[in-house]
């Protein structure tokens, strides 16, 4: 086993920034009140939760009462779904979803079918992209939330959100004053507020004179460390985030949640946070992820370039090295850091145990789902078929990859895919004849952007 560790799971988790940690340290050994308490301890850890919340809502650009602080994206996605469904099912019983959520979403809406709630999947394109035009015709009067995940975590694929949300509730027109005036009332901001945000957003209050929307919740656990995050410029009512998926500590997520909006909490105790989620709040990992959320949006660009360039070495490199390898996903709309590919004749699980021993770490399936066997329900939606998807792997990569970390992935996976192939079952039914020898022709699967012929 190799001794130094290459590590390309950074969907999963990343590496807590040592910056952050220095952060957080007082909050774990002196300065450990509870926020709850009027003593000294706890009124610092109390101030610490206030300037820990200001930093978020800036970067996101809304008002500290419209977040809330979670146990992780997880919960944040529960309390979007549940809450919202629960508190608004009087207006109607239709949510719609994507077929490739996070489990988190997902897996609610089964409880939420039970309860008599009408769920819609949208289909997914073989790019990964949700189906616009059966978005459209799913909405309806009875619709009362829409979740798209703003990038997977699989493929890394970036839905086209501010698209979503234009389309769930039409932006008004700027000369509309009276309907401007009735949204500004109805959200309590100024016209100058709404044009920071970017937009004037219809009202969705019951009291309000416009026309009732659906709300727009996007899990963006994965976009946040890459793309712009500025709520009222998506035009979404929800979001998720969560701190270890940008250098942050495990244990802490959040949700924005548009003033007005009506959400009925999931835990229930002694009422903190406006009552939406009871229980202790995590001082230290609260401070921690608001500086990693400050770090991140500090150097976001540098990193991002710098870590898409190690990617595309990376991906050019495996595609000529190595025979019947497919993109999974957009080619191009996706997070920089995200290399999602099937390697044919062979299993994933397999090539992830061969490629540990060698101290590559890579993924197998969706992040929070990685020790189950079943088919990845997202390469499922992409339309592969089984012996496709279970030969797929995923590199997501962080800023602390570097080009001696591709060149040394780029010696071993060939010399490992050519160990398996010999021995697979798979490559010896196709032989060399397979009809899956042709990138081009797999179902779900895309030719790389650095092979597609440039259009004028």
């Amino acid at each position: 086993m190799s001794r130094h560790q290459y590590y390309f799971d950074h969907a999963a988790t990343t590496p807590l920034d040592p910056a952050v940690l220095k952060t957080m340290m007082p909050y774990l050994m002196k300065k450990y009140g509870n926020p709850s308490n009027l003593y000294a301890l706890g009124r610092k850890a109390n101030h610490a939760i206030a300037e820990a919340t200001e930093i978020i809502t800036n970067l996101l650009d809304c008002r500290s009462d419209e977040f809330v602080f979670t146990g992780s994206a997880t919960e944040a996605d529960n309390l979007a779904i549940l809450g919202v469904a629960r508190a608004n099912k009087y207006r109607g019983n239709r949510i719609i979803v994507s077929q490739i959520e996070h489990k988190g979403i997902l897996s609610v809406c089964e409880v939420l079918k039970k309860e008599g709630f009408d769920i819609v999947e949208l289909p997914i394109g073989k790019d990964g992209l949700v189906s616009l035009p059966e978005l459209k015709k799913a909405l309806n009067d009875k619709t009362i939330l829409v979740s798209i995940t703003y990038a997977d975590s699989e493929t890394g694929t970036i839905q086209p959100i501010r698209e979503i949300a234009d389309m769930i509730a039409p932006p008004l027109p700027a000369n509309d004053n009276l309907m401007a005036s009735a949204v500004s009332r109805s959200r309590e901001q100024s016209s100058e507020e709404r044009s920071e945000r970017g937009r004037a957003v219809p009202d969705r209050s019951d009291t309000g004179i416009a026309k009732k929307y659906p709300l727009f919740h996007t899990d963006a656990s994965q976009a946040a460390a890459y793309l712009k995050i500025n709520v009222g410029k998506l035009g979404v009512d929800l979001m998720t985030l969560s701190a270890h998926k940008l250098g942050g500590p495990k244990g802490i997520g959040g949700l924005y949640i548009r003033r007005g909006t009506k959400i009925d909490p999931i835990i229930h105790g002694g009422g903190q946070q406006g009552r939406l989620r009871s229980g202790t709040e995590n001082v230290p990992g609260i401070v921690g992820f608001a500086e990693a959320m400050r770090l991140n949006n500090k150097y976001k660009k540098i990193h991002s370039k710098k870590i898409q360039k190690t990617r595309d070495a990376l991906e050019k490199g495996i595609f000529k090295s190595i025979p019947k390898v497919v993109l999974n996903g957009h080619p191009i709309k996706r997070l920089p850091n995200y290399l999602n590919i099937s390697i044919l004749d062979i299993e994933g699980e397999a090539m992830l145990l061969h490629l540990d021993e060698l101290g590559i770490m890579v993924n197998t399936g969706s992040a929070c789902n990685s020790q189950s066997l079943e088919p990845s329900y997202v390469l499922t939606a992409l339309g592969n078929p089984y012996e496709y998807i279970h030969g797929s792997i995923r590199f997501t990569l962080g800023k602390e990859n570097t080009m001696s970390d591709v060149k040394y992935v780029l010696k071993h996976l060939p010399e490992v895919v050519k160990k398996l192939r010999a021995i697979s079952p798979l490559e010896l039914k196709l032989g060399q004849k397979s009809s899956m020898s042709n990138p081009k022709a797999f179902i779900g699967g895309q030719t790389p952007h650095f092979l597609r012929k440039k259009v004028n």
